[in-house]
């Protein structure tokens, strides 16, 4: 099996697109990693990312962009590190 299960493999944080397997639910998240997954809230089953982008800076502040606090319980690079894997800053 290969050690490189995702697209991107460099060691930076990436937008990622996930599509579970299981039921079909798809999301997107700015906290994709190198071969790290997320969870399914609803199937419970890590999925691993089909698409990964490098970030892009927003060109001002938009209210919108933060959807809520990154669900550390659901991150794989998360629970592998013990903490949130979130910087501060972008």
């Amino acid at each position: 099996m290969s050690s490189q299960i995702t697209p991107h493999q460099g060691p930076e944080r990436v937008f990622g697109e996930f599509r579970c397997p299981e039921c079909g639910r798809t999301w997107s998240s700015g906290n994709s990693w190198a071969n790290m997954g997320q969870e399914c809230m609803t199937c419970k089953i890590m999925v691993y990312p089909h698409t990964q982008t490098a970030l892009q800076r927003p060109d001002k502040f938009d209210d919108n962009s933060d959807r809520g606090p990154h669900r550390q319980d659901l991150c794989e690079k998360c629970m592998s590190l013990g903490h949130c894997c979130r910087p501060t800053r972008f």
